[in-house]
């Protein structure tokens, strides 16, 4: 019996004590709408995505927008990279537009990527990774069935031969039609 009183006068001052800790000076509010885009809180990733984030508070991008240089740097690569290399990054792009087309894209996801795609173009190699990554983090159920193919599309295009790129990224702006690589 005397063991079960000490065993009881210990766990009683227990609640007492938690109950203190427990307590926050400040009540906790509703939860924010939307995820925190931790990405976004990085330095890497927000010093570039200052700009394009403003952009886009307007509204969520398009597809066409997203979807339109991911597709031009493919075509870019097809020249230097193996056909089955780019045929399973074709494959997951098609999954992305699907989603996005039945509407199963978040706004977030799709506020980043265009911010991606933006980086892709600008050849910050780096910040498109970064941004990659994030997605994986904060969104793996949504974007793990294409991400990989964004996630090789970066990687084959940064390792393209400077002259590549360049003269890709020309002919999408000039729109003239495919030459001298």
């Amino acid at each position: 019996p005397g063991g079960s009183d000490v065993c009881c006068s210990v766990l009683a001052p227990a609640p007492e004590d938690a109950a203190p800790a427990a307590s926050s000076p400040k009540p906790v509010g509703p939860p924010p709408l939307g995820p925190a885009s931790p990405a976004l809180r990085e330095g890497a990733v927000s010093r570039v995505t200052s700009g394009a984030a403003e952009e886009h508070d307007g509204g969520s991008p398009s597809a066409e927008d997203v979807m339109a240089p991911l597709t031009e740097a493919l075509g870019t690569c097809r020249a230097c990279v193996r056909k089955q290399v780019c045929d399973d990054i074709s494959r997951r792009l098609a999954v992305l537009q699907d989603m996005w087309a039945q509407g199963k894209l978040s706004a977030p996801v799709k506020k980043r990527m265009a911010i991606l795609v933006q980086e892709l173009q600008k050849k910050n190699w780096d910040s498109a990774d970064e941004i990659h990554r994030s997605l994986m983090v904060d969104h793996v159920n949504e974007v793990s069935q294409w991400m990989v193919g964004v996630k090789r599309l970066i990687a084959e295009t940064r390792d393209l031969p400077p002259g590549v790129v360049a003269a890709d990224t020309e002919e999408i702006a000039g729109a003239q039609p495919s030459g001298e690589a």
